[in-house]
């Protein structure tokens, strides 16, 4: 049975925590932040977790994770 790849785009943006569960950074912090409110920037830097129906699917792209 040969290895699974990785998906090298799947690897750069979740990583798995301790549990098993699979965390994700926020979208919209890359640019435009001009018109994005103090409040708004400063709670999109936080992480987090990647919604149950989507776990399955993702956890099969990053495998050795």
């Amino acid at each position: 049975m040969p290895k699974i790849k990785t998906n090298r785009g799947a690897a750069k943006r979740f990583k798995k925590t301790a549990s098993g569960k699979i965390k994700r950074s926020s979208a919209f912090t890359s640019h435009i932040l001009t018109s994005k409110t103090r409040k708004r920037k400063r709670q999109l830097r936080s992480s987090s977790l990647v919604a149950a129906v989507d776990q399955k699917n993702i956890s099969k792209l990053i495998p050795y994770m």
